[in-house]
C-alpha cells in the first residue's frame, strides 16, 4: 500500500520520523511519502528507520501557498531536500511561521485564553515548523477548549477572534520551486480548500498532479477531482494525511491511499 501524505513532529504530526515509519509499517505500508509543512527535516530519520522494515520513503513536502488571503497547501515529491534555493525559502516559510504563532498566542492572551509556551511540540528548532495545530492542542491542555476541532471553531479558524492570516509565496511560484528543486507539485484536498478557481492557472504553472484520494473527500469530490486530472492531463496523488494519535487526523493510516497504477504514473515522471 502506498500512502503520499503524512506529517511528523517537524511539522505538526504526533509521531517522530522513526515512529511514524513503524506505524506506517503495522499498518501494512510499503511506499510512503514524508510530506511535513514547510521542512524536509523529519526526513533523514524517516529514510533511516524505513530500511528496517524494508520500506521505500520518497522525499516529499506541503507547502502552504497564499492567495487573496487564503491558504493553498501544494504537495511536493522527489524533490532535492539538498537544493540550496529551496532550503532558503522554506526558511522564509518557517520564520513567518514563528510570526504568525507569536501573534496569536497574544491574540489569545487577550482573549483571556492564554497558553503557555513552549507549545507541546514546540521544539524551538528553526529547522521545524510551527502551526495552529500546536496552538490547539495548547488550548485543550489549558482548557480552553474542548477539543481540536472545537480550538478552530472558536478561535483558531479563518473569521475567528485568535485567527491570524498568513503571508507568504502565491500558488505559482510555490510549483517553481518544487519544479526548480526537481520535484513534482500536487495540489492537497482541493475538496477540502475549495480553490478550484486557482487550478487552470496552476496548470499553466506547471502543476503536476491534483490530490484525489484524502480522508476529507467525498465520493463526489474523488470522481470530480478525477475528472479534472483527466481533463488537465494531471496525475494523481493521495494518502491518509495522518498526523499521529489523538489529532484528528488519526483514522485513514492504512485506510486511505494510492493506487498502485497512479503511483507508477508519478514515479515515472520523476524518473
Amino acid at each position: 500500500m502506498i500512502d503520499l501524505h503524512l506529517h511528523t513532529t517537524a511539522s505538526d504530526g504526533r509521531l517522530a520520523p522513526a515512529a511514524l515509519v513503524e506505524a506506517a509499517a503495522a499498518a501494512g505500508l510499503t511506499t510512503l511519502a514524508i510530506t511535513d509543512h514547510d521542512t524536509v527535516a523529519g526526513l533523514p530519520a524517516a529514510g533511516e528507520a524505513a530500511r528496517a522494515y524494508g520500506l521505500t520513503v520518497i522525499a516529499g513536502i506541503e507547502i502552504t501557498a497564499v492567495d487573496d488571503g487564503r491558504d493553498v497547501h501544494i504537495l511536493g515529491y522527489f524533490v532535492d531536500v539538498a537544493d540550496p534555493a529551496l532550503a532558503e525559502f522554506l526558511a522564509r516559510q518557517r520564520a513567518d511561521r514563528r510570526r504568525r504563532l507569536d501573534e496569536i498566542v497574544a491574540r489569545l492572551a487577550a482573549l483571556g485564553a492564554p497558553i503557555v509556551r513552549p507549545l507541546p511540540g514546540e521544539s524551538g528548532d528553526d529547522a521545524s515548523a510551527v502551526g495552529r495545530p500546536l496552538v490547539a492542542r495548547a488550548l485543550v491542555e489549558a482548557g480552553h477548549a474542548a477539543s481540536i476541532a472545537d480550538a478552530f471553531d472558536r478561535f483558531l479558524g479563518v473569521g475567528r477572534p485568535a485567527f491570524v492570516p498568513r503571508r507568504g509565496a502565491a500558488p505559482a511560484e510555490v510549483i517553481a520551486r518544487i519544479a526548480a528543486a526537481g520535484g513534482l507539485a500536487s495540489l492537497a484536498h482541493p475538496g477540502k480548500t475549495g480553490r478550484d478557481d486557482l487550478i487552470a492557472a496552476m496548470v499553466d504553472a506547471g502543476l503536476a498532479a491534483v490530490e484525489v484520494h484524502h480522508p476529507d473527500h467525498t465520493a463526489a469530490d474523488r470522481a470530480r477531482y478525477s475528472q479534472i486530472a483527466r481533463d488537465r492531463r494531471l496525475l494523481v496523488t493521495g494518502g491518509s494525511d495522518y498526523h499521529g494519535p489523538d489529532s484528528g487526523r488519526a483514522d485513514a493510516l492504512g485506510r486511505v491511499t494510492l493506487p498502485a497504477a497512479d503511483y507508477a504514473a508519478l514515479a515515472a515522471r520523476a524518473a
